[in-house]
């Protein structure tokens, strides 16, 4: 088996892993960035994490948290086929000499090029995510007891927005926050695995390391993806649930400055805790999955 149908195989193993573990995490982090501001002197919608999976599992029970997985489920190969092929073929680009291991500002780019070629396979596919994650939150009568359901599913979530949103270019709203949280965040989250990775091996041979260092690298290197770009990703996901009709929002700018004008920088971090609780293992998940994956294929 060559080098790219081992990336391909072993980063759709990692992806699903991240997926199952992180995707509850994801649900809440969309509700919390997307419900409404609320109107002066009411509450908001969600008080914070818990009270948003107490009230989703309340209103729809345990299969409201995986809500939208079927977009990103059905996408996870190629996903993370295409995150991991790219890498290793940058990897390949930039070594010296056959064999060589990459120095971690090498990571870095290979990273930075992985996260441009995902982004276009990323945006369309958290649209329809956003889109069936944040339909309660987003609910006109925020009191009613049911939950006001107005996508039957991804598919229907496709259908709607090519039929009456500007046709393909509708499912790529959003791209460009897309980019801007993919490439650093890549570029962070690669970097920071391998540097993690060769100071615990002291040196820059880490196939040796055991399964909890890859573990603790992993989560860790997810971490560093959120923390570096969480704002981007807030601003992505209130553009791809913002009303094509009678949009709030006229671009990414115009959305980075009206949260920062209504809500301040507070506005721009709404989710950050489950994102982080999120990150780190589910990237331990993917990160574990794919190396053993891959180690296995040789």
């Amino acid at each position: 088996m060559g080098d790219v149908a081992k990336d391909l195989t072993s980063g759709t193993v990692g992806g699903a892993a991240q997926l199952i573990v992180g995707h509850p995490f994801d649900t809440i982090k969309v509700k919390l960035q997307s419900q409404p501001v609320p109107l002066p002197g009411q509450p908001p919608k969600y008080a914070g994490a818990m009270d948003a999976v107490k009230q989703t599992l309340a209103a729809e029970g345990p299969r409201g948290l995986y809500k939208g997985m079927g977009a990103p489920l059905a996408t996870v190969a190629a996903f993370n086929a295409l995150l991991f092929t790219v890498r290793g073929q940058m990897e390949s680009f930039l070594r010296t000499e056959p064999g060589v291991p990459l120095t971690v500002n090498q990571q870095v780019i290979a990273g930075a090029g992985a996260g441009v070629a995902v982004s276009f396979l990323a945006c369309p596919t958290e649209l329809i995510k956003c889109r069936l994650q944040a339909q309660s939150a987003l609910a006109v009568d925020a009191g009613s007891a049911g939950v006001a359901v107005k996508y039957g599913g991804p598919m229907d979530v496709a259908k709607q927005v090519l039929r009456s949103e500007g046709g393909a270019r509708g499912l790529f709203k959003g791209l460009v926050p897309t980019l801007a949280r993919e490439v650093p965040g890549n570029a962070a989250m690669f970097g920071v695995y391998e540097a993690l990775k060769q100071y615990m091996a002291g040196g820059t041979d880490t196939s040796k390391l055991g399964r909890g260092s890859l573990i603790v690298a992993g989560g860790l290197a997810g971490a560093s993806f959120w923390s570096s770009v969480y704002p981007t990703d807030v601003v992505k996901s209130v553009l791809q649930v913002d009303d094509y009709k009678n949009p709030k929002y006229k671009g990414s700018m115009h959305a980075f400055r009206s949260i920062l004008a209504s809500e301040g920088v507070k506005g721009l971090y709404k989710g950050f805790g489950p994102a982080m609780a999120r990150s780190i293992p589910a990237n331990a998940a993917c990160f574990l999955a794919y190396e053993v994956t891959r180690s296995s294929l040789g």
